[in-house]
């Protein structure tokens, strides 16, 4: 058994980028805990009523997923950047010496959306192993309508190197994700359950199985 913390700047994130995974290192028997970077707030532009059906949908998804623990940093989505980097990385902190994991999925830093960007660099801060000795393993998962939309000409591209199958989960994953009913759509929506089935599957062929997620190893100490 291990301690697993999944960050996603946004809630839907952990689902797109490694809810198959999430699933199997449950089913595996570990113990996984969600901290959500932003939240939605009034001061952030969001109705009393949206809020609310965004509490409800992290309630069910947490629920699905039985994560031992969720944190909310409630940092306002999409304004990262206009935030000292100290308080991002200080919340971070904080969850990360409280549940001191062994295993760390973050974004992929040259995603489209600035947040991610942000959290990544901020995660990076949060892991150095002089200061948080029990992390062995950090991966970067990737985010469709995020990942394959960050065009930044001196960006590689997400280059996968790590493959998880979840062949057994992806049905469940696709039906969590069906939870965010506001964050996905229909095909040819790259948020849409055909999409992520498809990605699933490109992923499982490159991996020798039937669905697999796919990830870049950041770091690893063994």
């Amino acid at each position: 058994m291990k301690d697993v913390l999944i960050v996603a700047p946004h809630a839907d994130d952990e689902s797109l980028g490694c809810g198959g995974t999430l699933l199997r290192h449950y089913a595996e028997g570990d113990r996984i805990h969600w901290l959500l970077v932003t939240g939605m707030s009034p001061e952030s532009g969001f109705s009393e009523e949206k809020i609310a059906i965004r509490k409800q949908e992290i309630e069910a998804a947490a629920d699905r997923y039985h994560f031992s623990s969720v944190h909310e940093l409630k940092l306002p989505p999409a304004a990262l950047e206009t935030l000292p980097m100290g308080k991002v990385i200080a919340g971070i902190s904080d969850v990360i010496s409280k549940i001191q994991p062994q295993l760390v999925y973050t974004v992929y830093r040259n995603d489209a959306h600035s947040d991610h960007e942000i959290v990544f660099d901020a995660v990076m801060s949060a892991t150095k192993s002089f200061r948080y000795p029990f992390i062995k393993r950090v991966l970067a998962y990737e985010t469709l309508s995020e990942t394959d939309f960050g065009m930044k000409p001196e960006d590689g591209g997400f280059r996968p190197n790590v493959y998880i199958n979840i062949s057994d989960y992806i049905e469940d994953k696709l039906n969590i994700l069906e939870i965010f009913e506001s964050e996905m759509g229909k095909f040819p929506f790259p948020r849409s359950r055909k999409a992520l089935e498809a990605l699933a599957t490109l992923r499982g062929a490159q991996s020798n199985c039937h669905a697999a997620e796919a990830f870049m190893l950041i770091k690893e100490i063994l």
